[in-house]
Formats: structure tokens, sequence, C-alpha cells
């Protein structure tokens, strides 16, 4: 079996972990004390892909959970499914990162650093095929953000041939906690372009508008978020965790997104999300479900896909249905707007039909795009960046640490290469002269 281990780091990755087991246990029909309690044989059939078994038919998920302080992991250890992760494999300091990107990476989180490698060395060597690991983090705080990129560099040290995905929840100004978000966010982006492999790219102010405009909650806690987030996560790692045609690992998941090196953040999607109070006047049916996943209310990072176009798309189905007409929907939806697809991609869409739908719904669809409009996210936080860069504000708290002003300018000039990146394959088109020119000049 081709396992996954999965980290956690801080307090939005560990609370979002925490939903994420939840959702995953109730689809493979395990209880709280992890045992089975499923009726189908296929929850049990690639359940190796996330948990360990254990003596007494117990099943434990391969998870690492880390933090620099030790709040969260109480909340998590007494929490619904607090039982069923390895004590062991709580890994936090006292002192906390105090949203400070480097005393995550640097200080607080290098002291720890060892800790947490040594948990995810023994999980590691438990495998039989590890395919690769999956972190959960955010990218304003400092826990997750400076010591998740600095566990994202170790492990890609120790591991270079596995995949990396990670789940990140970026920062939006609507949504904020501190200041210092778009300095944590753009040190960590720097990172994320060159060490993971797949980035989901998240943030609240989308959850937000899915709440308040789609789901018609009035005051949306971060427990509806990290719903959302859940059913997103779940939805996207189904096809790992079931069997299936497309995307059935990490790798053939990036193969079929990612395009060019750099450029691998995704906008995830989920469908059907309709408000309680509407939810029996609509039909749940393919065309519904194509409707609302590739519509730009439902992507759950801030960015509009109509800016930009896809370079590719990977649109997961759940639940019993026909193949016939999954596929005809979705050429459905290239022909009618194939402005918003790059040409130079052929048959850049993928979709695929796995058997077993989300626990409550019939059936449900994931949506995973690359699409060059992200770049209107990379934008906002660099341009916050650049504002409080220019006068220096808030940077002794990072200096102070040990960091040089350099690596702030080249976090920021690579997060720039990377928005000129998007926009030049946005603009690019199949007729460029400038593509042929070179490889003519080689036959020569």
């Amino acid at each position: 079996m081709r396992e996954i281990l999965h980290m956690q780091a801080g307090q939005c990755g560990n609370q979002i972990g925490a939903k994420f087991w939840e959702v995953v246990c109730a689809e493979h029909g395990i209880d709280d004390s992890g045992k089975y309690v499923g009726t189908t044989d296929v929850q049990l059939e690639r359940l190796n892909v996330y948990y360990n078994e254990s003596t007494g038919g117990r099943y434990v998920p391969r998870a690492v959970m880390m933090d620099l302080e030790p709040g969260t992991m109480d909340s998590l250890r007494s929490g619904p499914h607090g039982k069923i992760f390895r004590p062991d494999n709580f890994v936090f300091g006292q002192n906390g990162a105090g949203n400070n990107w480097a005393k995550g990476h640097y200080t607080e989180g290098a002291e720890l650093i060892d800790a947490v490698l040594d948990v995810v060395r023994k999980e590691v060597e438990n495998c039989d095929c590890l395919q690769g690991f999956q972190i959960c983090h955010s990218l304003g705080g400092g826990t997750g953000s400076g010591m998740g990129t600095l566990l994202l560099s170790k492990v890609r040290e120790e591991y270079p041939d596995r995949m990396m995905m990670t789940f990140s929840v970026f920062p939006s100004p609507k949504v904020s906690d501190t200041v210092v978000e778009p300095y944590n966010a753009t040190l960590s982006v720097h990172q994320l372009v060159e060490n993971a492999d797949e980035c989901m790219v998240l943030d609240n102010e989308a959850l937000y508008d899915i709440c308040l405009r789609t789901l018609k909650l009035t005051n949306p806690s971060f427990g509806d978020l990290n719903h959302l987030i859940s059913t997103t996560m779940s939805g996207v790692t189904c096809c790992l965790r079931f069997p299936g045609q497309l995307n059935s690992d990490l790798r053939k998941l990036a193969v079929n997104l990612i395009p060019f090196p750099r450029l691998h953040f995704f906008m995830v999607g989920f469908a059907p999300l309709t408000s309680q109070k509407s939810q029996q006047y609509q039909s749940l049916s393919i065309p519904e479900l194509t409707i609302q996943m590739w519509d730009a209310k439902n992507m759950m990072c801030a960015a509009d896909p109509r800016h930009g176009r896809y370079l590719t798309a990977s649109a997961m189905f759940r639940g019993k249905m026909s193949t016939k007409e999954v596929d005809e929907q979705m050429m459905n939806v290239q022909n009618k707007n194939s402005s918003y697809f790059v040409e130079w991609i052929p048959n850049n869409v993928k979709s695929s039909v796995c058997d077993i739908p989300p626990t409550g719904l019939l059936m449900s669809s994931t949506f995973i795009g690359n699409s060059t409009s992200i770049q209107e996210m990379f934008r906002r936080v660099s341009e916050q960046f650049t504002v409080m860069f220019r006068r220096k504000a808030f940077l002794h708290w990072y200096t102070g640490e040990g960091m040089d002003e350099m690596e702030f300018t080249e976090a920021e000039s690579n997060m720039n290469d990377l928005i000129a990146e998007y926009q030049q394959y946005q603009d690019a088109t199949v007729g460029e002269e400038e593509y042929y020119e070179e490889d003519d000049e080689q036959e020569l």
C-alpha cells in the first residue's frame, strides 16, 4: 500500500487537521476509539494509506501533531477524537512563536524540529512504501508558517523523492488576526515555491464568503470554516483513500495538474454547498454539481477564476452516477467557456468518479484547478508586504531573531517572479513565434 504521512503545525493547522480526521474516520467507519465499525469492505480496502493498524485491531491515524505552545494540543486531546491519536506523536514547545516567522523558522522552531523529525522518521520507517507527506498549516502566524516551512524543507532534504502536498491557509485582509501576516506569508511562499510539490490554497476570506452567501450562516465561526475545509480535504484525498481510476496517488495528481514546476498552487472547490433552508428545493444531479463546482463563488481562495485562465483542472465526482454523463457535462463546460482555458494544453480538464459518496450525501464533487488568476492573491499579499517593508515596519522583531533584511528582499522578489510567471502563461497564445524560434535554431 502506498502510505501518506499527515503532519499538522500551529493552531490553525491542528484545528483543520482535527476536523479532517473526524471526516475521514466517519467515511471509513472508524469510531473515536479507533475501532472499525463500518459496513462495507471498500472502507477497509485502502485504509492503510492514512492509518496504521495496532494490536487489538485498532486503527491509528498516521499523523504528527506539532505546535510551539501546548494549548492547541490539549484541546485536540480532549476533543471528540483525541483518544484515537498516538500520544507520542504530539510534539510541542512551551514558549510559542508569537506570530513571528523568524521564531518559528530559526529560534524556537529550530529547537523543537529534531524532536518532530524523530517522530516523522519513526512513522516513515513503519511504512511499506511511503508515497508522500501532507501538511496542514496557515501562513499568517508564526508556528504554521515558520516552523511548518522548516519542517517542509527538512523532510524534503531527507526524502527528496517523495511527494509533498500542503493545505495552506493564506491570510486575507478582511479576516486578519495580526499586522505582520504579509511578512509571514511572503517568507512562507518563498519556501513553498521551492520545497512543496502541490499546494491547496485556502483562505479565510473566501470561506467566510461561502458561509455568508451560500450557506446563509449569519455569524460563521472558525468551526464552520474548518468544516468547509475538511469536506474539501476529504474530497481531494478521496481518490487516494478509495479505489478509483484518476489521480489515484499524489504523484498522478501532480502530473495531471502541474505544467510548470513553480506553478503548483491550486484553487479547490466543493459542491453541493447549499443552505439548510434551500436544500429541499434543489435536486442533486450531475449538471447541478458541475455548474456549482465551476462557479467562482465556490472557490476556497479569494481569487476570481474569471480573471485568469485555467492551465489544468481536475474534477472528482463521488457517488453512484454515470461516467458518460460526467464526461459530457465536463466537455460542455469547456466548450461553452473555451476562452477561460489555455488552448495550448488540449484536454486539460480531467474528471473521475469514485463510487463512495461522503457521509450524509448521495453525491458530491470536488474541484482542483490550476488557474492563473491565483496571482491576484499573491499580488494582494505582495502589495501589503511592500507597504510595510518600504518603511521597515516591524522588522526589528525578525532581525532580533537573527534574520537578515536580504531574506525579505529575496522572498519578495521570488513572489513577484511567481506573479510574473502566472501572467506570462495567462497571456501566452498558441501562435506565439518565440516558442518556435528556438526549435528552428536547434534543427539547423
